[in-house]
């Protein structure tokens, strides 16, 4: 079985559970540590020979083209983790659309080619949040991987179907990628990777994605640049918030050349029955590229968000 492997490429310091406008308004000024530990992984990729799936940060993007470009020459694939790495719960219907087209658009101009798949950051399309959807088939994407079947404090729809599915939105189909999950008694509980892949010893967490895979659901697994850098800046944050964040980093990269070992894996769009790699961005956005001069109108976290308690 072929199993799909991602990465959102984002700062260490872009982390919604860390967010705060005081810290958003100096992301400018913080170390950037986003090539170094993406290099780490497109290094451990290509000693294995596996193809991922990369969710680039609009934001990241802009300020490192040759990384993407990197990204891409060496056969990965290039989706959309919007632009300004801000939960959709904080944006309104005319913000989310402005954030991935803006995020779309850098991302198909620095590599010529379609991005057809998006993930939200923090995974917040939620049963709050599902008017996200629609907008994204109308910004021409082909499929959403955010909505993660399970309950979780931030995120999670529970009820929501764990396998590969196509969504009849009001504006057309979408395909819906949720990230892992595996059925234990009568919860259902994430595994698809970050903090549960550095939490459990390996053999504990292969034994989950083994266990999905006999169920007939092919994985699918999310990891970030930051979990490769055990070395990066500490944030202040709640005492859970930092358990989570930098549980068992310096583990990350021997378990995944492990992970890499033991399941086969390709970029989410080949596991889509509709994908086509005849797609251009002319043909997955028609002329939407014109209709944007700069990202720098987006709004800002304390413009659009000054209710928002970070988690």
């Amino acid at each position: 079985m072929i199993h799909s492997l991602s990465f959102d490429i984002e700062e260490h310091f872009q982390v919604a559970a860390f967010d705060c406008p005081a810290r958003r308004r100096h992301w400018e000024v913080l170390q950037s540590r986003v090539e170094k530990s993406t290099d780490t992984i497109l290094t451990l990729l290509d000693s294995a020979n596996v193809k991922a799936t990369m969710f680039i940060l609009g934001w990241v993007a802009e300020r490192h083209a040759d990384m993407v470009k990197r990204i891409a020459d060496a056969g990965h694939e290039i989706a959309c983790h919007g632009y300004s790495h801000e939960l959709i719960s904080v944006q309104n219907p005319a913000t989310f659309r402005e954030d991935v087209r803006c995020a779309k658009k850098i991302l198909e101009d620095i590599t010529g080619q379609a991005v057809l798949g998006y993930r939200a950051p923090t995974f917040s399309i939620t049963k709050e949040t599902t008017w996200a959807l629609p907008i994204l088939v109308e910004e021409g994407f082909l499929y959403d991987s955010s909505i993660v079947p399970a309950m979780h404090d931030s995120y999670g729809i529970p009820d929501a179907s764990p396998s590969l599915h196509s969504l009849d939105t009001s504006a057309g189909m979408l395909w819906e990628v949720p990230p892992s999950t595996c059925q234990l008694g009568w919860t259902r509980i994430p595994v698809g990777g970050g903090g549960y892949f550095r939490l459990f010893p390996y053999s504990i967490f292969r034994w989950f994605l083994t266990k999905v895979e006999r169920e007939g659901h092919p994985l699918v697994m999310y990891f970030h640049p930051w979990e490769l850098d055990p070395e990066q800046p500490k944030m202040n944050g709640s005492l859970l918030s930092k358990f989570r964040h930098y549980v068992n980093l310096q583990k990350t990269q021997k378990r995944m050349t492990w992970l890499l070992q033991d399941f086969r894996f390709s970029p989410i769009r080949e596991t889509l029955p509709s994908f086509s790699p005849s797609l251009d961005p002319q043909s997955s956005s028609g002329q939407r590229h014109e209709e944007i001069e700069s990202c720098a109108s987006l709004p800002s976290h304390s413009d659009s968000a000054n209710n928002y308690t970070p988690k």
